[in-house]
């Protein structure tokens, strides 16, 4: 996992997120037009789903931009928890401007429904935010499979437990935008079908409770991480190891790692060293072993302390 970690791209998660704000502010005047022009509920919740989009995107580059400065004296761990910050901004973004419309246009269509034309204009529109949409899911996911390949996962398992929330809220975002469509789809054609403006409703209401979970799920994956997010047993592992193999470390028996930004983590770790020391000679060594383990990319700090005689060796 660490060396997964250290080959993964920041520019490629700015690249993905960049597409994704392009795609949604195109796709989301598009749809506004073919609001106003049909009157469709469908129409309009897809509208307000892709304006919540595009400006979500604004909050995750904000997220990339400001996760990857340099720790300084007031920020010794760095600035990597801004990531789930912005990324929390962008997900409550989503539930308010996306999911709460959506539901309550859908609910006002039921009660007082209004007539709707120019499905045509509907149709057109749906298509292209599809291709445009789908553009953006598919730099999502290739990159999101690229990283689940490394860390020998499935790709759905990597959204859900990656520590790039940037990524994550992109691919959850573009997911709900195609499904949205489907479902867009599916309530305007019933409208014409049917000349009932009820199934255009429902659909309203569909896109947003779909919106409302994955907004939901956002705010759940950036709050744990926020508050200290520990690794998974793969990483642990892989870190352990990498302790373990340190020419001057003959044992490991304690071993504490959590997330302080996307790829970044802080590491405290027990160990016994090779051979019988000085005191100052011991102190240099940790010092040393720790520079060493924080050339790793994905290390931001490294602390290291003796084990003592008593204490059972860590087994990986």
């Amino acid at each position: 996992m660490a060396a997964s970690e250290k080959r993964e791209d920041p520019s490629s998660t700015l690249l993905t997120v960049t597409i994704a704000f392009t795609a949604n502010a195109l796709v989301a005047a598009a749809k506004s037009v073919a609001a106003v022009l049909t009157g469709s509920a469908s129409m309009t919740a897809e509208a307000a789903h892709s304006w919540a989009d595009t400006g979500n995107q604004v909050f995750l580059l904000l997220a990339e931009r400001r996760s990857r400065r340099p720790r300084d004296k007031s920020h010794p761990m760095g600035y990597g928890r801004e990531a789930y910050v912005w990324s929390m901004f962008a997900a409550f973004g989503l539930f308010t401007a996306g999911a709460v419309v959506s539901i309550v246009h859908g609910i006002q269509e039921i009660i007082a429904p209004e007539p709707a034309s120019d499905f045509l204009v509907a149709y057109v529109v749906l298509a292209a935010a599809f291709v445009l949409e789908g553009i953006s899911f598919v730099q999502a996911f290739r990159q999101t499979r690229e990283a689940a390949r490394e860390m020998e996962r499935h790709t759905l398992e990597q959204v859900l437990l990656s520590s790039d929330p940037t990524l994550r809220a992109v691919f959850a975002e573009d997911a709900a935008a195609l499904v949205g469509l489907v479902v867009a789809f599916a309530g305007v054609s019933l409208h014409q079908v049917t000349g009932s403006p009820l199934p255009d409703a429902v659909g309203s209401i569909i896109v947003g409770v779909l919106l409302a979970v994955v907004a939901v799920v956002l705010i759940d994956r950036n709050r744990r991480f926020l508050v200290g997010q520990g690794v998974t047993p793969d990483i642990e592992r892989s870190m352990a190891r990498r302790v373990l193999e340190h020419r001057d470390i003959a044992r490991l028996t304690y071993l504490h790692m959590e997330f302080v930004g996307p790829r970044k983590l802080y590491l405290v770790a027990a160990v016994d060293l090779q051979g019988d020391h000085p005191e100052h000679e011991v102190a240099v060594a940790l010092r040393r072993i720790e520079r060493e383990l924080e050339d790793h990319e994905t290390v931001e700090e490294a602390v290291l302390t003796l084990s003592t005689p008593d204490e059972t060796a860590l087994r990986f």
